[in-house]
């Protein structure tokens, strides 16, 4: 991994060229007109998808980038549906969490039912650990251990409690075009290829709906859900507390 990367504010790791779309675009974006540096991983190509080619979702996930205005987006290349908490992967990972230096890494959940994303969720907590560990991977080469950085799990399970959500009302139309720049997985109107739970006419309104359920619970038009597992670090409880929330959730 080439170590001419300035180091990013917030990277996005999640398994398929699409996902971080799905979950996180909206919280990338407001990052990204806050001045923050961010970036995408995506950890395989996709090519277990019912829909598409590996090139052209490749192709789909350049333009994604493009309207996410990210600074990186990068693949693991991991192989799509075999996600696993190796030590390959896991030094993979490393190695990007060290060119990269990311100070916040938003993932997926560990209780997330596809097994690519739940191991993703763990390759993620062990690699960020890892990363700052001097020794480990030292024979790889110049590459300086990392920062460890802080970590967010992207809630999707309705189980899962959120421990904060970030108000994107202002850019839920830019999160859907970047969305629907991965044409070849979403609903088109005479499309021949097999149909799939994503590809339903109705999946990218229920995108919607989950953004305007989460936000909600915060008083806002759309919102962005995220679990934190380690305790945060509150400087003002006042100014966090009398932020504008849904007083009867």
């Amino acid at each position: 991994m080439s170590t001419e990367h300035k180091p990013l504010d917030a990277l996005a790791v999640f398994s398929h060229p699409d996902d971080a779309e799905l979950t996180v675009a909206g919280t990338l974006l407001k990052l990204k007109s806050l001045g923050y540096r961010t970036g995408v991983l995506d950890m395989t190509r996709g090519e277990m998808g019912t829909r598409g080619t590996p090139e052209g979702r490749a192709e789909e996930a350049r333009e994604a980038a493009r309207l996410m205005r990210l600074d990186v987006r990068l693949n693991l290349g991991q192989p799509d549906g075999h996600v696993m908490l190796t030590d390959d992967a896991r030094r993979a990972l490393v190695r990007v969490f060290r060119s990269l230096r990311p100070r916040v890494v938003f993932t997926s959940h560990w209780d997330d039912p596809h097994p690519d994303h739940a191991a993703t969720a763990r390759l993620v907590r062990e690699a960020a650990r890892l990363s700052s560990m001097r020794r480990y991977d030292e024979e790889h080469g110049p590459e300086e251990h990392a920062p460890m950085p802080s970590l967010a799990h992207a809630v999707y399970s309705r189980l899962v409690v959120p421990s904060f959500v970030v108000d994107v009302s202002d850019f839920v139309e830019e999160k859907m075009r970047a969305i629907r720049a991965h044409t070849s997985q979403f609903y088109r109107e005479g499309a021949d290829e097999p149909e799939t739970r994503i590809s339903d006419k109705n999946f990218l309104a229920q995108i919607e709906h989950r953004m305007r359920y989460y936000g909600s619970l915060v008083n806002v038009a759309a919102g962005e859900a995220f679990y934190v597992r380690e305790a945060l670090n509150v400087e003002d409880p006042v100014k966090l507390l009398t932020q504008p929330m849904n007083i009867y959730s």
